[in-house]
């Protein structure tokens, strides 16, 4: 299958090169000239504007959105949108929240193209292991696009699926990152009190080994903690600041919607913010509050 790939950072350029691998032709375009130079390298055929990598598939035509969650891919869209025509296929591939899926979704159905939303998950490993994905909209267009699906995921019959209408595979996504913090959280504190019992003096990386093997606690992710455990076990030259990119936010708030319970993932959201105050100012206060009713120690800072 021939398609276009719009956005060649790191993660568009390796889920082209995967495909390419896979027998498909695939365009890519992006705005940086040098992501379009190192993406030749990769067996990608570079077009240096979106006009002209569009006009270069056959029809009907699949062009896939690798480009940040937001306004991005709204501009993104709206230059598509006049050179695409009815039978064409877009997908998303991004973080996008699924509430903009889904009116994506309606205004491009309006012109009889189809908007398909990939939830993506495999990170920097994809372009070895496959890509897990999550893929929401017509059922019909879907099947069409099963020779790229299978081509992506680990094998062709596993790690990915069509998991319901437009908007879903977002959603899908968003809940699986949701999970990931809460996992994440988990193992951080656990291995933080590991740490913190010197007693023990416990080699954090050959604990994490022995857990990778037989425990009810293995995972990709323990995989990944204890290979980062052996190569720098003090986490030195790493700032204990942790970002998020969205989607555990809107996991909380979709929770909230629903009247569900999710202390976990909210706490684990709860930490990554913490983590962004060196100078905290609610500390602070708490340090104050000990010592008014309590006549107890505040350290000088």
């Amino acid at each position: 299958m021939e398609l276009a790939m719009i956005g060649l950072g790191r993660m568009g350029a390796n889920m082209a090169e995967r495909l390419v691998r896979g027998g498909h032709t695939v365009r890519g375009y992006d705005p940086g000239e040098a992501a379009r130079q190192q993406a030749e390298a990769r067996g990608i055929v570079p077009h240096a504007n979106l006009q002209n990598a569009v006009a270069a598939l056959p029809t009907p035509r699949v062009v896939w959105l690798m480009v940040p969650a937001g306004q991005v891919v709204d501009d993104t869209i709206a230059q598509l949108r006049p050179l695409l025509a009815a039978g064409d296929m877009v997908i998303d591939g991004g973080n996008s929240n699924y509430k903009d899926t889904q009116r994506r979704g309606a205004q491009l159905a309006e012109a009889g193209i189809h908007y398909i939303d990939c939830g993506t998950s495999g990170g920097v490993w994809g372009l070895a292991e496959g890509y897990s994905l999550m893929i929401g909209g017509d059922a019909d267009a879907v099947a069409r696009l099963q020779p790229v699906f299978a081509t992506l995921a680990p094998t062709p019959q596993t790690g990915w699926g069509h998991v319901g209408p437009s908007g879903a595979g977002h959603f899908a996504k968003m809940i699986h990152n949701g999970i990931e913090y809460g996992m994440m959280q988990a193992y951080a504190e656990g291995f933080a009190i590991l740490k913190h019992k010197q007693a023990m003096d416990f080699d954090l990386g050959a604990l994490a080994e022995i857990w990778r093997h037989g425990s009810v606690v293995r995972s990709w992710l323990l995989d990944l903690t204890a290979d980062a455990l052996k190569r720098n076990p003090q986490m030195d030259g790493i700032a204990p600041y942790v970002a998020d990119s969205g989607e555990g936010r809107w996991t909380v708030a979709e929770a909230i919607d629903l009247n569900v319970s999710a202390p976990v993932i909210t706490l684990s959201l709860l930490e990554r913010l913490r983590s962004r105050d060196d100078d905290s100012y609610a500390d602070k206060l708490l340090a104050a509050m000990r010592n008014e009713f309590g006549g107890h120690a505040v350290k000088q800072g």
